[in-house]
């Protein structure tokens, strides 16, 4: 017994030790990262960190998938980004992180996904709200749409991306009345805008 009070101690000294050693390896292999990646050189910055990579280090993976991202390398970015967003499953950083590469191969529906995981843990993000409405507005979903569309306008009910793709919108649904309305706020925001007076032309 007396033996193991004097291991225990020995033991937990050897296991900080080595906390400390991992955690000072994995600081220098950010900062060197850091500055390959200012001088472009993201495979070598990648080399870097894999040197020092623990699967289960969010930020590790996270900063992985924006260096292969960087490098052109969208698949393996996917991989890394999805990697942190289950070791952290209420982020939302990884989440928006994705979407650069999600975009580059343009897997849609995936982006689509990624959207709809960052509206069940943010319900009120505006920019979330307005691109799923953008998704389903290029799908001639109007109607989905105007759903997402609706929240984000609430949310910024004078920023003109929201007041306009909502006046569209409410056109194509032959909500007239709503579409003029909106399309006249519009123009309050930026008079004379193209887009705005082409929509009030197309109201009957």
């Amino acid at each position: 017994m007396e033996i193991l009070k004097r291991f225990f101690p020995v033991c937990l000294l050897a296991l900080a030790l080595n906390v400390q050693a991992q955690t000072s390896n994995l600081i220098d292999a950010f900062s060197k990262s850091y500055s390959l990646e200012a001088s472009k050189k993201y495979d070598d910055a990648i080399s870097v960190l894999n040197k020092a990579y623990d699967a289960s280090s969010y930020e590790t993976n996270l900063r992985l998938g924006w260096l292969h991202y960087l490098a052109g390398k969208q698949k393996e970015s996917v991989a890394f980004y999805e990697k942190a967003s289950n070791l952290m499953p209420s982020a939302t950083e990884p989440l928006w992180a994705v979407l650069k590469p999600l975009t580059a191969l343009k897997q849609w529906d995936d982006c689509e996904k990624n959207y709809m995981k960052i509206i069940k843990l943010d319900p009120k993000n505006s920019v979330a709200n307005y691109q799923l409405g953008m998704i389903y507005y290029n799908r001639k979903n109007y109607l989905n749409a105007k759903q997402y569309f609706d929240v984000s306008l609430i949310l910024f009910p004078f920023d003109y991306d929201n007041m306009l793709m909502s006046a569209w919108t409410c056109l194509r649904l032959e909500r007239n009345t709503d579409a003029k309305s909106l399309f006249n706020k519009v123009l309050l925001y930026r008079p004379n805008d193209a887009s705005a007076l082409d929509g009030l032309k197309q109201i009957k």
